[in-house]
């Protein structure tokens, strides 16, 4: 954002879709859960290498179960045999379609036409993408309902542990920031 000396402004996106911020400490109360979490940083090196985060407020498609008719994926054209896992945020004045990369192993469910489809489809666990042996036909509208986890990485290279009793222990500040895929 730039705020020009006439009062205008000039804004730029510099990334194309969100990015998420997280503080794992919170959870973190005994000394066993704190060596737990740090034999977990120390494995990841820190802000080195990344790994899928569930958030505890927005890991879902729809509601608590996933329903197969929870998210309009596209609509089909008969020759297209790919779709991808979508959540859409936001309803008329500029809805925001995220797209979903790493859904939960087993959680996906896809309609066509608002029929759930037992079979004739995969899901890539590592990308998202829903296809079809079949594609679906002109003017289908292809839905999924799914829970999903969102790759992130610590955001710091140290992390500040107090003890405050025998079997006490915290890390109030455990910053992670999301990543792409």
């Amino acid at each position: 954002m730039v705020t020009l000396a006439g009062g205008g402004e000039q804004r730029n996106g510099r990334w194309q879709h969100s990015r998420r911020r997280y503080n794992a400490g919170y959870g973190v109360k005994s000394r066993a859960d704190m060596a737990a979490v740090l034999a977990f940083f120390e494995e990841r090196r820190g802000r080195l290498h990344g790994f899928l985060w569930r958030d505890g407020l927005d890991h879902s498609s729809g509601g608590a179960m996933p329903q197969a008719t929870d998210q309009v994926l596209d609509t089909g054209d008969g020759e297209r045999t790919q779709f991808q896992l979508t959540k859409r945020y936001g309803a008329d004045f500029d809805p925001y379609l995220r797209p979903i990369s790493k859904p939960v192993s087993g959680s996906v469910k896809v309609a066509l036409d608002g029929v759930e489809q037992a079979s004739g489809w995969t899901v890539d666990a590592t990308t998202g993408l829903v296809s079809f042996a079949v594609a679906p036909g002109a003017g289908v509208v292809v839905t999924a309902g799914f829970l999903f986890d969102v790759p992130v990485r610590f955001d710091t290279d140290r992390l500040d542990i107090e003890t405050h009793s025998f079997d006490g222990a915290e890390a109030p500040n455990i910053p992670l920031v999301e990543i792409l895929p």
